[in-house]
Order: C-alpha cells, then sequence, then structure tokens
C-alpha cells in the first residue's frame, strides 16, 4: 500500500520521467520522435513478410495478404508494449544506480515509468491501426470500446513482472542477457503471427490460455472480428495479473533495502 501511495503521490514525476525517456531515445537521430512510429511499424513490416508474404500464413477465413497484415498488427499491439517494459525491466535499476542510491527517490516508480512509455508506443500504433482500417476496411467496429478493459489485465501483468524482474536484476546480472532469448521464445510460443489452430495438439490448450494470447485475441476480437471479451478467459488473466501484481511488489518491496548496497 505504501508502494501505491507513493506511486499515486509522484504522478508528476512520474510522468516527466517517461517525457524525458521518450525525448531521449530518439534524440539526435534525423528521424527524431518518428521513430517511435517507424520502429514498431519495420517489426510488424519484418514479421509480415517473413510469415505473410514468404511463408504465406494465412488466419481463418482471411486469404489476402493485407487481411494477414491487419491480424497480424492486431495481435502485435498488445505484445509490443509487454515486450518493451520487460525487457527493460531487468537492468531498471542498475541502470538508474544514481538514483537508487539516493534513499529520498522513490525508485519504485522506474517500472512505471518504463511501463507508461511502452504504452505510449502502443497507443501510437493503435492509432495508425485504426487510421488504416478506415480507409482500407472502413470504420472500425464498435467492439474498439473494449480497448480500456483489455489495458487492465496488461497494466497488472507488465507492471507486476517489471517489479519482480526490476528487484532481481540487482543481484543477478545475468538476467538482462537472458531476457532477449526468454521474450523470443514467448513471441514464438504465442498464435500472434500464426492462427492458433497452427499449434501443437498436445500443446495447445496451455498456449491458448497463456496470459499473452488471451490479451491478442481480445484485441482481435475487439479490432477486426467485433467481437465482445470472452468474460471467462479475460476474468482468468485478470485475476492472474492481480496475483502477479501483488507478488511482483511483494518481492520488489523485499529486495530494495539492498539496492543501495549491492548498486
Amino acid at each position: 500500500m505504501k508502494t501505491l501511495k507513493s506511486i499515486w503521490r509522484n504522478r508528476p514525476l512520474i510522468a516527466s520521467m517517461t517525457q524525458r525517456d521518450l525525448a531521449a531515445r530518439y534524440r539526435g537521430s534525423f528521424g527524431d520522435a518518428l521513430w517511435a512510429v517507424w520502429n514498431p511499424l519495420l517489426q510488424m513490416a519484418t514479421f509480415f513478410f517473413v510469415f505473410g508474404v514468404v511463408l504465406k500464413t494465412r488466419f481463418p477465413g482471411i486469404e489476402s495478404e493485407s487481411g494477414y497484415a491487419f491480424y497480424l498488427i492486431a495481435g502485435m499491439l498488445p505484445w509490443l508494449a509487454i515486450s518493451e517494459a520487460v525487457a527493460r525491466a531487468p537492468g531498471a535499476m542498475v541502470e538508474n544506480r544514481h538514483l537508487v542510491k539516493k534513499t529520498v527517490f522513490p525508485f519504485e516508480i522506474i517500472a512505471v515509468e518504463h511501463l507508461l512509455a511502452a504504452l505510449v508506443t502502443q497507443a501510437i500504433g493503435t492509432v495508425i491501426f485504426l487510421a488504416a482500417h478506415m480507409i482500407f476496411l472502413g470504420p472500425p467496429k464498435w467492439t474498439l470500446v473494449w480497448l480500456p478493459l483489455l489495458l487492465v489485465p496488461q497494466v497488472l501483468l507488465t507492471l507486476g513482472v517489471a517489479w519482480g524482474l526490476s528487484a532481481v536484476g540487482v543481484y543477478l546480472r545475468d538476467l538482462i542477457q537472458v531476457m532477449g532469448p526468454v521474450l523470443t521464445l514467448i513471441f514464438y510460443a504465442t498464435p500472434i503471427c500464426y492462427p492458433e489452430s497452427a499449434l501443437p495438439e498436445e500443446l495447445a490448450g496451455w498456449f491458448r490460455m497463456s496470459p499473452v494470447a488471451i490479451l491478442v485475441r481480445g484485441w482481435r476480437d475487439a479490432l477486426l472480428d467485433g467481437r465482445t471479451p470472452e468474460w471467462g478467459p479475460l476474468g482468468a488473466v485478470t485475476l492472474a495479473g492481480l496475483l502477479v501484481f501483488a507478488g511482483g511488489l511483494r518481492l520488489f518491496q523485499k529486495l530494495r533495502r539492498g539496492f543501495a548496497d549491492v548498486l
């Protein structure tokens, strides 16, 4: 509860840090802030070329390359935000050791700032997606109003994992190197670039019920299929998000006492 009060009390500081973080990423580059748009687009274009053009992967009922592109992008929108915040988590305290060593600084907000920066990227991608949908497919489905509801478990899961990894990363520096392969494995194990029907039958049930897969399915339902969320899976992933949030926060609070000494 103390940590949550600290986050609420430091809202202006979090907003300032997020703005500074986003600006610092692209300062001095030719494209400047436009890279916040181009980076996710280039990633999506790469996967579209490999899976949609070369391997000719298709989703059920979608035969065209353009249709595949929309399903791919809709699925990648939540993944890009989750993976960005989680990938930065193990090194968060190490990179900000100058702040962590200041006992008065509320360093629990660093993970929150990373989460917000990732959500900004996701928001930009969503706006671009909706604009493209309007141009090529017509007005988006009304079910997009469910997107804020889908963000609740996404935020809980991401922040809980980020707090836990950022705390452990102080003591286990190798975690920074491990995160890349782990996230790559989770990405390819989740039906984002391919349909759920392509999963091995003996593993399909487990993969379909993974939190990331449920969120990906929810975003596609809301943005493209015009369906309301599946309340059972959504309730399950929200409950899982609450547990991960509480567990990650508890681990962070337990390990934070030794941060200054180790760093």
